[in-house]
Order: structure tokens, then C-alpha cells, then sequence
């Protein structure tokens, strides 16, 4: 069917009618439509939409979905009474725009389900606790800053420091899992883009990935709708797939700077830092629509991507995200150009439920290594003097050193969770006496022991012997 037999159909059907009177850029003023519900679908003679904002007796408020907003004198007709997107499994693989163009060159996506994109976050009798581990095989955060599946976590840090890079393995490292990962790219540059679906693909994470994107072209309405839409998607495959999502919002802070420049335009009151008043509850009401159902114990989890621009985790942005998730990985560009990856600093980040997904044993060896890695920051300032160095100031550095390269992974490389227990507690238990082998060969020998162990409940002992007795028979043959 065309727009204008679509058109002509919607109005014959006895639907609200109105006419442009005013437009400013994506802002556009309609007179007539009622009655009509904020964030109803419009649909204009010229084949643009536009989703309803505000209403009042005079006119509606309504942005302009499209690049070129509709002139004035342009009829409008009320298309729904909310905004919905296209869900369904024929979305798995595809790079789409918010309004379900296809980025990939693979054609449009068919048989699709409309679901509601401003949706309600469930209530509190219908969620359950979060307990099951959200493995990234990134030792850094597995072990010592781990997320549970349904948890709501955020990625800090300033420009180029690796927060897409982080986000993206969480994605390659469900692969084989039946997890569905969405990533919202607002506003981005299209190399970047490009990056993170070339890095997928070739990975072959593709397959349960989801991408929609938009770039500093595309229109601002569309970027701001960007992470409700993928948060719509995720929440089909949650609520309805029965499978479990996580949702990247890459970046947040991009988000409200558009988000700012729409309330500008549309003349609303500025804020702090110009930001509209509501922006607190825009990003908040999006987070809290993550969680755990108690109805199929599936779970949807956000993790939102946020700049803080010269490492400044204290501005407005960044605190307003961290009060309302639970828990963040802070990536520091002191331990970024330490050469440690992913440069997640271990003093600055939490996590608040994360370790529900852990046993006993797992975190204590969180605990071990925490302090460790602070006694190594500690003796290695003490070193800087000069002096003689007590034997256990010497054992701490030894160690530290150690664990900052069991921790430093190359993007692409991952390890089990019980491979990364293993090697760190290889390390921090080996008596200063003992010599081990080069890193790499511990982390392939730890990746293989850990497939093979069935008593995860080994000491150090038990542990280093095994792995003496594997390494000695590989070198035999």
C-alpha cells in the first residue's frame, strides 16, 4: 500500500485530523488531532511520522521523525495511540535505524511483532532477586567486578579509554549462550559503527546480536528514541521470547546531550548544565525497565555506557547514572595508558549485586586479589624511595605484578570463570620460591585444567601439581 492510499485510508476511517501551523526544525505544531494521548503515532500527507509529545486546547506537540520535517499547511492524521516498534526473532543478525530501516544492505526485516516502546518498568510483586552470573570472560570484571544477569551497570570513563570495546565483548561472549544482546548506538560516527558489527560478525556473535544505530547525521528525534526502541526489543525477547537479553546503551551521555537540544528547541526550562528538568527520571525510567521476571525467572540487563569527559566520574552526567544503577565499572585513563586492558580501575569501581552470582570460594579469591593489588600500589610507591626492600614488600610486588598481567586481555580473548579462579589463585598462593611459567602458557594451561577438573574445591597444591604433571607430559610428546 502507498503513503497516500495509507494516508487516505486512515482518514476515511474517521481517525483525528489536523494541519501544520508551525514548525521549527524537528519541533512541529499541529492544530486539531484531538482527541489524542501524548506519544501517539502521527502520520503526515508527505509519508513522514512523528510521535506526540505534549498536548494542550490550542495544538499538539508532535517531532518529526524524519530528516526533513513536514511544511506548514501539511495535514496530519493520528496513525496510533502509541508508539510501537517492530520485535521478533527476524531481528537477530540485522543493523537497523530506530525506525526499522535496514543498515546491513540484507532488505527489510518481515514478520515482525509491534511492541510498545514507552513501556512500563514491571512492578515489584513481579520481579524476583538477581542471582545468576553474567560471565564476559573478562577476568577483570568476572572475578572482581561481576554482574548478574537482570543487574543495572554502568561503563564510565573518558574518550577512548575502551567502554565500546568492553560492551562489545560482553556481546562476543554469548555467542553460544541463548542470550540476546541489543546494542543502541546513538549518534555515533559510521567507522564506529561498522567496527563493532565487523567485530561481531567475524567473532560470529552476530548471529544473537542486535544492532540499532544511528549516526550524527541522522535525524535528533531518532537518536533519542534509539534506546527505548532497543530496549523494546529486549524486552520482547524477555517478557515474551522467554529468553534472556542484555541491552548496551552506548552512550547515555550523547543521549541527553540530544535529549537537551530537543527540550531547547521545543522551549522547555534549562536546568543544570541546560539540561531539562526531567532528564533524572528520561534515563531512569528507561534503566529500571531492566530486571528479573518472577513469571518465567528470565532477565533483561542494562548496561549503560556513560563519557566522563577528563575522567571527571563527579559530573552531572556520570553521578546521575551511577545513583541510579547498581554498580559501575570506572575505566580510568591512568590505568589505560598503564597498558593494563581493559583499563577498568580496581580502586574506583563496584559493584552492588554483582557478587550474588558468586560461590564462597569465588569471593574470597575477589577479596585476595583486591587487597593484593592495593599492597602492590602501595609497595610500588614505597619502591620509588629508593630504599632496601623488606621480603614482604618484595612478595607484594611479585604478585601484583603477576596478577596485572593475568588481568591485562587483549579484546577478543577470553577465559571461563573457572579458568580465571584458578589462575588467580595459582598466583596469589605460589610461595615466593616457586618460579611460573610465562603468562600466556599459565592462562592456556589454566583455560585447559578447568575443562578438565571436576573438584573445584583443589588447593594450591592439588592445583600446581596437576598442571606440573599436564605441563610435563605435553613437553614429552
Amino acid at each position: 500500500m502507498s503513503i497516500t492510499s495509507q494516508f487516505q485510508e486512515l482518514v476515511s476511517d474517521g481517525r483525528p485530523v489536523g494541519e501544520v501551523i508551525a514548525v521549527d526544525k524537528f519541533f512541529v505544531k499541529v492544530k486539531g488531532l484531538h482527541p489524542i494521548s501524548a506519544q501517539s503515532l502521527i502520520l503526515f500527507e508527505d509519508g513522514t511520522t512523528g510521535y506526540v509529545r505534549a498536548t494542550n486546547s490550542e495544538y499538539v506537540s508532535v517531532f518529526s521523525m524524519g530528516t526533513t520535517p513536514p511544511r506548514v499547511g501539511t495535514v496530519a492524521v493520528r496513525y496510533s495511540d502509541e508508539l510501537t516498534t517492530g520485535v521478533g526473532e527476524p531481528l537477530l543478525g540485522r543493523v537497523l535505524s530506530p525506525t526499522g530501516q535496514p543498515l546491513d544492505g540484507k532488505g527489510p526485516v518481515k514478520n515482525t511483532t509491534e511492541w510498545p516502546v514507552f513501556k512500563d518498568a514491571p512492578a515489584i510483586h513481579e520481579r524476583l532477586g538477581l542471582s545468576d552470573l553474567l560471565e564476559t570472560g573478562v577476568t577483570m570484571v568476572d572475578s572482581l567486578f561481576p554482574v548478574v544477569k537482570g543487574q543495572r551497570l554502568a561503563i564510565i570513563g573518558d574518550m577512548k579509554v575502551g567502554k565500546s570495546t568492553l560492551v562489545a565483548q560482553v556481546g562476543l561472549n554469548q555467542k553460544d549462550t541463548d542470550t540476546v544482546v541489543i546494542y543502541a548506538l546513538i549518534a555515533k560516527r559510521q567507522a564506529d559503527i561498522d567496527e563493532l558489527v565487523s567485530t561481531l560478525d567475524k567473532n560470529g556473535a552476530l548471529k544473537t546480536s542486535i544492532v540499532i544505530a544511528t549516526t550524527i547525521f541522522d535525524s535528533l528525534v531518532t537518536s533519542y528514541l534509539a534506546p527505548y526502541i532497543a530496549c523494546a526489543i529486549g524486552e520482547y525477547f524477555w517478557q515474551e521470547a522467554g529468553r534472556d537479553a542484555v541491552v548496551v546503551y552506548d552512550d547515555l551521555t550523547s543521549h541527553a546531550q540530544i535529549y537537551r537540544e530537543i527540550s531547547l528547541v521545543a522551549g522547555t526550562n534549562p536546568g543544570r548544565d541546560s539540561y531539562p528538568g526531567d532528564i533524572f527520571y528520561i534515563h531512569s525510567s528507561l534503566l529500571e525497565r531492566a530486571g528479573r521476571l518472577h513469571v518465567n525467572k528470565k532477565t533483561l540487563t542494562a548496561l549503560p555506557v556513560v563519557l566522563a569527559a577528563g575522567g571527571d566520574i563527579t559530573a552531572y552526567m556520570p553521578t546521575n547514572i551511577i545513583s541510579i544503577t547498581d554498580g559501575q565499572w570506572i575505566l580510568d585513563s591512568e590505568v589505560f595508558k598503564d597498558g593494563l586492558r581493559p583499563a577498568v580501575s580496581s580502586s574506583l569501581s563496584v559493584t552492588r549485586v554483582g557478587g550474588r552470582g558468586l560461590d564462597n570460594r569465588q569471593k574470597d579469591v575477589t577479596g585476595r586479589v583486591l587487597r593484593a593489588l592495593t599492597a602492590y600500589r602501595q609497595a610500588l610507591e614505597y619502591s620509588h624511595f629508593g630504599a632496601e626492600l623488606s621480603e614482604a614488600t618484595r612478595n607484594d610486588l611479585r604478585i601484583g605484578t603477576q596478577l596485572k598481567a593475568a588481568l591485562n586481555q587483549l579484546p577478543g580473548e577470553t577465559m571461563p570463570l573457572y579458568a580465571q579462579q584458578l589462575l588467580l589463585e595459582l598466583i596469589l598462593d605460589s610461595p615466593s620460591t616457586e618460579t611460573l611459567p610465562p603468562m600466556d602458557v599459565l592462562k592456556q594451561q589454566s583455560i585447559h585444567l578447568a575443562s578438565k577438573l571436576t573438584d573445584k574445591r583443589l588447593k594450591y597444591e592439588d592445583i600446581l601439581k596437576t598442571f606440573k604433571q599436564h605441563h610435563t607430559n605435553k613437553g614429552a610428546k
